[in-house]
């Protein structure tokens, strides 16, 4: 075979990425629970996305208590745990598998192919992964808030490859190109593909990526490339 290892980014690949409009609904009602100013609420949220992602924040609790803090506002325990159940029950609908992920990882699996995740994420999606009807796919995940590294720092993809037992040029990554991760998988040495959905509407990205390399539309298309 020429890959040993097929290695799936998460949010917009397997499962869709939030929308624009959803993800600033999600923080608005984020906010409401806690009685805030959406706006000051929405604002220090945001701006603490990297320390979501590389688990400086090891729970949902801890990163909104620390954005009270910040506003100097006292906010009930009640009202952290409505918040925080807010956040966590968005995750868990987040977490559905896009149409053909499911029979693409059995196809996979049925290839005898070592399947892994990486995926930049705060602390909810690891704690939910294995109730997730993905989980049991992959003989490795790499979840940036676990790890404290992030796409596409070098070390995370290396760390995969490692728990796979796979050099880098041994592997085939599939993304949706967030967070620069096509270019950080392609200069540690695997091949990168683009899987986007044309019929995406308003997606949440933190990079918008232009991606010269190879692309595809639905994952069906992935046997042809192994």
């Amino acid at each position: 075979m020429k890959y040993l290892a097929i290695i799936f980014d998460l949010f917009g690949t397997l499962v869709d990425s939030y929308s624009v409009q959803g993800y600033n609904r999600l923080l608005a009602d984020m906010a409401s629970a806690l009685e805030l100013p959406t706006e000051d609420f929405s604002r220090l949220w945001r701006d603490t996305t990297y320390e979501r992602g590389i688990g400086i924040f090891k729970t949902t609790e801890e990163s909104i208590r620390y954005i009270c803090n910040k506003l100097k506002i006292s906010v009930s325990d009640d009202n952290i745990r409505k918040c925080e159940q807010i956040r966590l029950e968005t995750t868990r609908k987040a977490l559905t598998p896009k149409n053909g992920a499911v029979d693409i990882l059995k196809k996979l699996r049925g290839l005898e192919y070592k399947i892994g995740l990486i995926t930049n994420c705060s602390a909810e999606v690891p704690l939910m992964w294995k109730n997730t009807e993905l989980s049991h796919f992959f003989d490795v995940t790499i979840f940036s808030a676990s790890v404290g590294l992030k796409k596409p720092d070098s070390q995370i993809y290396n760390l995969a490859c490692e728990q796979l037992e796979v050099e880098p040029n041994e592997c085939l990554y599939f993304g949706d190109g967030d967070s620069d991760e096509l270019s950080g998988a392609s200069q540690l040495g695997m091949d990168a593909v683009m899987i986007r959905d044309p019929n995406e509407t308003d997606p949440y990205r933190l990079v918008e990526v232009n991606w010269d390399g190879r692309k595809i539309e639905i994952f069906i298309e992935i046997l042809d490339l192994l």
